[in-house]
């Protein structure tokens, strides 16, 4: 099963270092597989360059789909780290 949510990225350095670090973690340690779409650019959660690639600032929305499942579960946990600011 595929869940997707869109969300605001409120991280003050958007999804750049630490954010993305913090990010990637967190999606590495869930049991879906997470991508994040931003515009035409969809990269894997899991990845840290892949997320500082994708450019995305303070105030984007993005959409973030889990598949697998604990799509539902895995899905609220990366838009809470998301809409937190994850750390930053």
């Amino acid at each position: 099963m595929i869940l997707t949510a869109d969300v605001e990225v409120t991280s003050r350095s958007g999804l750049h270092a630490r954010p993305a670090a913090t990010l990637a973690k967190l999606a590495g340690r869930v049991s879906s597989s997470v991508t994040l779409r931003s515009g035409e650019k969809t990269v894997n959660a899991a990845s840290v360059l892949g997320l500082i690639s994708a450019g995305i600032t303070q105030g984007q929305t993005v959409t973030v789909a889990c598949e697998g499942e604990d799509a539902e579960k895995d899905l609220a946990e990366i838009v809470a780290a998301i809409e937190s600011g994850l750390g930053d």
